[in-house]
């Protein structure tokens, strides 16, 4: 039997777990009963190999994937991105999105996945757009997928439209998400979609202060949040503007997120690539603040957002190679397994699900990775496998 590492962060009640620390692990031997992981003895003395759970995307297009290649120029703002990315819609033919939904797809099972949340772009009405049900013909083989509305902040603000749509998405078993940049709806669409997800029991997913500058969409949501008591996952994806506050402005938002038990999802690739752009090189940094976030008990996620598309011309659909740029980007010191929740359990919690941790979890819910140090990990020094095919 080989010698395990389990980062301590991951693991629910490390005291328990056995094992010796190594680091911000524990190393042992496993013990395996009914297919589950329930322990470590004392390790036998060989190179261990690191587990750790499945992964989590909770933050992704899959409706756009892979369509750099016939954009032309796309390096621009957020809102060129927008326009190029709108104009390619017309080559969005269901062959067309099958085969680049399902390449996506495939690369985050690849990359280890068990639970992905894709946004889909929605139309002018409230009928459910092409993309929509693409998706969801890929779901049915891929329970791990979840798709969530992209709905523009006005038309939630229509009450016919916020009657339309509650019930649709609630029989999808769908989340509920919407664009929040300082929009004059924002306040009447944001209470609308509160309302709607509390009446359908609806997850709620914003994107959210996609620019630096003068954006509180952030706290907006927080207020509406406590004010209506709503209880479900909340997650808040990019929330760039954060990085503008500081002091007593940045504590009061800190407390509010907590408050409402709101996540935060960073988003490296594409914020890195639109945000602060000039007519040079850039110099400032377009992610939120993440360290500050994590320091104060905010749960945090990262994920890839955007691949080979108008707003990010690379990428990939991979959450482990998100992490290793936000921990340059943003500056997240070792020891780097304090990190991985943000991949995995804090993901997974934002996406309504119970966080798998390595004590007690199923084999076929863990991975394997042939390295010792969690820099290594992070780094994509060796490929994740598997844990049965290797622990049975």
């Amino acid at each position: 039997m080989i010698d395990l590492l389990a980062p301590l962060s991951l693991i629910r009640d490390p005291a328990r777990f056995g094992g010796v620390t190594a680091g911000d692990c524990l190393h042992g031997t496993p013990i395996i009963r009914d297919g589950r992981l329930v322990g470590l003895t004392s390790p036998t003395g060989g190179t261990p190999t690191m587990i750790l759970p499945q992964l989590v995307e909770a933050h992704c297009h899959l409706d756009k994937c892979h369509s750099v290649h016939r954009l032309g120029p796309v390096g621009g703002t957020l809102s060129e991105a927008i326009v190029t990315q709108r104009a390619d819609k017309a080559n969005w033919t269901a062959q067309d999105l099958r085969t680049r939904t399902a390449r996506g797809l495939t690369e985050a099972h690849a990359a280890g996945c068990r639970l992905i949340r894709s946004h889909v772009d929605w139309g002018d009405t409230a009928d459910p757009p092409l993309a929509w049900s693409v998706l969801g013909e890929l779901a049915q083989n891929s329970p791990g997928l979840q798709r969530s509305a992209l709905l523009g902040i006005a038309q939630l603000a229509d009450p016919d439209f916020a009657r339309a749509i509650g019930p649709l998405l609630a029989s999808d078993n769908a989340t509920l998400g919407t664009f929040v940049l300082g929009q004059p709806e924002a306040s009447a669409g944001l209470r609308a979609a509160f309302d709607i997800a509390m009446r359908h029991g609806l997850m709620l997913d914003f994107h959210v202060d996609e620019g630096l500058g003068d954006l509180n969409g952030l706290e907006q949501i927080a207020d509406i949040a406590i004010k209506t008591g709503f209880e479900g996952p909340i997650l808040c994806g990019h929330a760039v503007s954060l990085i503008d506050r500081d002091g007593d402005t940045l504590r009061r938002i800190i407390d509010k997120l907590l408050a409402a038990r709101i996540t935060v999802c960073a988003l490296p690739t594409t914020n890195l690539y639109l945000q602060g752009r000039r007519d040079g090189t850039p110099d400032r940094r377009g992610l939120t603040r993440l360290r500050e976030l994590h320091a104060a008990g905010v749960p945090i996620s990262v994920a890839s957002d955007n691949v080979a598309d108008a707003f990010c011309p690379t990428g990939q659909h991979d959450p482990m190679a998100a992490l290793s740029l936000a921990v340059l980007s943003a500056h997240l010191d070792p020891p780097l397994g304090q990190w991985l929740p943000a991949i995995t359990t804090h993901a997974a919690a934002a996406l309504g699900q119970d966080p798998v941790h390595i004590d007690g979890a199923q084999l076929d819910n863990l991975l394997i990775c042939d390295v010792t140090h969690t820099a290594d990990l992070v780094a994509g020094r060796a490929a994740l496998t598997p844990a049965r095919k290797r622990l049975t």
